[in-house]
């Protein structure tokens, strides 16, 4: 049970919203009555890959050093509770599970879906993972918003109409926004840490105020983007019901939450999106 609980803490199930919410949004979207078979398997897909960029992060940040006395979820590697060579083979393990059930929806629908598959786990590799990681270089939230976000979302929905629709365009917006706000509130936290060791994150790139900053526009251009969606499909408006979850989080962040304080945050930002998420989905599919 112990061991157990170690895998899953460094799993960072706080993160795993973020595969949630393209995936039952996504379905929502499509215009047809939705293949719920399709929806279960793409959203095993969307936590296998999730749990393996989590423990691909744990395994290159911790054997290049930079995860050592860092606040927040518990690092495998780095606290010395696992082997790194255990860790990259976990991360692998989901890698290919996802690839696995990947190949069968591409066999039903469309083979261009596994050159997307192959590019989303090369994607969550190299994110620190590589000779030339880009989450140390500032590019961690472009790809968090196109792979958690218009990929996730929009490919969850071409699985159903077999199609790429505009509401599936627009929809994926704000999901991949409030992905973008769970990466930033973690590399807020970890912003004076990455600093030293030269990690080079969008946080670190553009300096403290500026990421609370983006922090707020990225949760508030999500709701901002419900007016656009209410003229596709009327009941998208049912997602403000969540603004709420937000004040918070937003709240905290403008006020200089740092280090332990923004675990909180990151998990409260973790509920707005799975609420968010869950009323945009429910609007879509009454189509109201």
């Amino acid at each position: 049970m112990k061991a157990a609980y170690v895998w899953l803490a460094g799993s960072r199930p706080r993160t795993w919203p973020a595969a949630f919410v393209p995936v039952v949004v996504g379905t929502a979207a499509a215009q047809d009555q939705p293949n719920l078979f399709r929806a279960f398997l793409a959203l095993l897909v969307a936590l296998a890959l999730q749990i393996g960029v989590n423990y691909a992060n744990d395994y290159s940040d911790g054997v290049r050093g930079t995860d050592n006395d860092r606040v927040g979820p518990m690092r495998l590697v780095a606290s010395g509770a696992k082997k790194p060579a255990s860790v990259k083979r976990a991360a692998l393990c989901f890698f290919g599970g996802a690839a696995l059930v990947g190949l069968y929806l591409s066999s039903v629908t469309s083979w261009w879906l596994v050159v997307i598959g192959g590019a989303a786990i090369t994607a969550a590799w190299c994110y620190t993972g590589g000779p030339k990681p880009y989450g140390y270089h500032g590019l961690g939230e472009l790809f968090v918003f196109i792979f958690f976000g218009l990929v996730a979302s929009v490919g969850t929905t071409y699985l159903q109409d077999e199609q790429i629709s505009v509401l599936a365009v627009g929809v994926a917006v704000p999901v991949g926004l409030l992905a973008v706000a769970l990466l930033v509130t973690n590399n807020l936290r970890d912003l004076p840490r990455d600093h030293l060791v030269g990690k080079r994150t969008l946080a670190v790139r553009i300096g403290d105020r500026p990421t609370r900053a983006l922090y707020v526009v990225v949760v508030v251009m999500a709701f901002l983007s419900l007016p656009y969606l209410s003229l596709l499909r009327p009941g998208a408006l049912l997602a403000l019901g969540s603004v709420p979850l937000a004040v918070t989080p937003i709240r905290s962040v403008i006020k200089g939450a740092s280090g332990q304080e923004l675990i909180p945050v990151l998990g409260s930002t973790g509920k707005l999106q799975m609420a968010y998420g869950a009323l945009l989905c429910i609007g879509l599919a009454l189509g109201i």
